[in-house]
């Protein structure tokens, strides 16, 4: 069962931590969000392997919005 990361908020994707096929364990920080200069760590919530990273640097997200796909 895939496990779908969204947006809490709408934010700056600042940096990408992780990448797509590589392994997370439950708490791993995946992308580092920017709010109202604000850092947000979005963290893995699921062992498993990174299936589908949707945002690059420097995107924008909406709340709701796809960050990852955890298999």
């Amino acid at each position: 069962m895939a496990d779908e990361i969204r947006a809490e908020m709408v934010a700056n994707v600042w940096k990408v931590v992780a990448a797509a096929g590589a392994d997370v364990t439950e708490g791993d920080t995946l992308v580092i969000l920017e709010s109202m200069k604000m850092e947000i760590p979005v963290l893995a919530e699921t062992d498993g392997v990174l299936a589908q990273l949707a945002v690059n640097e420097g995107d924008v997200v909406q709340e709701g919005d796809l960050i990852a796909v955890i298999e």
